[in-house]
């Protein structure tokens, strides 16, 4: 579905730039190009730069940190640590970024594989929610965002938490059947798969693995970068086999997987900045600080900005420190809190991974928790 989105959005682009140069050229007069050196767009280059140029430490130590994650910790690692009794994996997945602070980009393929392996669907579905937010290098791109507001951080932290906990509750009450596509239909009661003991399922496991690594036109080729193979054909590393590697071979995995991690980032940092520096320069201060001081419709306009912009984890509180100034808090906490967990790209690759009845319940569940979530913590904390 990715790919296809993908190959419009280039024959789009290709059809704009067909135009344009054709409309340049039939210009009798060279264009006026007065205005990119008019005060807005000054304002325009000035704020978009500045966001990529904050925002770029970070993603690049998260892509690091995720990459030496995934060359030197397994799968199995994570599984085993995960407690078997319902609230205790709830809480433990919702922290569970704290020690494996993967980014999100990656975070889907992997999660299916451990679904497969064994692992709790309400869990699974807890790590995804909360493992993007609660990490240390998100905490610090959040508390150096917003200096003099401190407790955005916090309270970035604390509504993730609570967030992901809500629904991963929801999820081990009411989902009884097994959402991976392909995978055995029922569950029992405590999220596991039934029709299979523990040696099917991690037979089931090492089979998907295989057919991933060999099948090339499987439907999640092309959907992640971060799974076993890429769209390019670069095979991704399993850290459960890496052991007999040697130390230049694991560093050159680091570094492969770190910069293929950083480009897929990259431009959805690009995008967002583009978009955030758009809104501000050219949409009028009255509009947004109408809408931004609204008590519903600044929620919703920040959540719309967080799914379309796709911003990963790591930057997406320089755009948000960004709005301070015309947004509410409550709103600004949506953005953080809601683009990490539900966004286009995220959307694409669960839907790759999942049924896409669970994905659309997933995707509800998330936008009315996080959305009443926020405005309860508005109104108690910031009011």
């Amino acid at each position: 579905m990715q790919t296809i989105v993908q190959r419009w959005v280039a024959n789009i682009l290709a059809v704009l730039c067909i135009l344009m140069l054709v409309l340049i050229y039939t210009q009798k007069q060279p264009p006026d190009m007065s205005f990119l050196s008019s005060a807005g767009m000054q304002n325009f280059k000035t704020l978009f730069i500045s966001i990529i140029l904050e925002a770029l430490p970070f993603v690049l130590l998260g892509v690091l940190v995720s990459a030496l994650l995934q060359m030197f910790v397994s799968e199995q690692t994570i599984r085993r640590l995960t407690p078997k009794n319902p609230v205790l994996g709830i809480l433990f997945a919702c922290v569970v970024g704290i020690i494996f602070p993967l980014c999100e980009c990656g975070m889907v393929p992997v999660i299916r594989r451990l679904v497969l392996k064994g692992m709790p669907v309400y869990a699974a579905v807890v790590f995804i929610l909360a493992g993007p937010i609660i990490n240390p290098v998100v905490y610090a791109a959040t508390f150096m965002a917003f200096r003099s507001r401190p407790e955005i951080a916090y309270s970035r932290m604390a509504l993730a938490f609570a967030v992901a906990a809500a629904i991963g509750l929801i999820v081990y009450r009411f989902v009884k059947r097994n959402p991976i596509r392909g995978a055995a239909a029922d569950l029992s009661a405590n999220g596991y798969g039934t029709p299979r003991n523990g040696h099917e399922l991690g037979h089931s496991a090492h089979a998907d693995g295989h057919k991933h690594g060999h099948d090339h036109s499987h439907e999640h080729v092309h959907v992640c970068r971060h799974d076993h193979t890429y769209a390019h054909g670069h095979e991704h590393h399993d850290p459960a086999h890496g052991h007999g590697r040697s130390r230049a071979g694991r560093l050159s995995g680091v570094l492969g997987h770190a910069s293929d991690e950083f480009f897929e980032m990259g431009k959805y940092l690009i995008f967002g900045a583009f978009l955030t520096a758009l809104i501000q320069t050219w949409v009028a201060r009255e509009s947004l600080v109408s809408i931004g001081q609204g008590d519903f419709a600044s929620h919703l306009f920040m959540m719309g900005l967080g799914y379309v912009s796709s911003l990963c984890s790591t930057s997406d509180a320089f755009v948000a420190s960004s709005f301070a100034a015309t947004f509410s808090t409550g709103s600004l906490l949506t953005f953080l809190v809601f683009g990490p967990m539900l966004d286009l790209k995220s959307t694409l690759m669960l839907l790759s991974a999942f049924r896409a009845r669970f994905v659309l319940l997933l995707s509800a569940l998330v936008i009315m928790v996080v959305l009443a979530a926020s405005l309860l913590y508005e109104r108690i904390f910031f009011m």
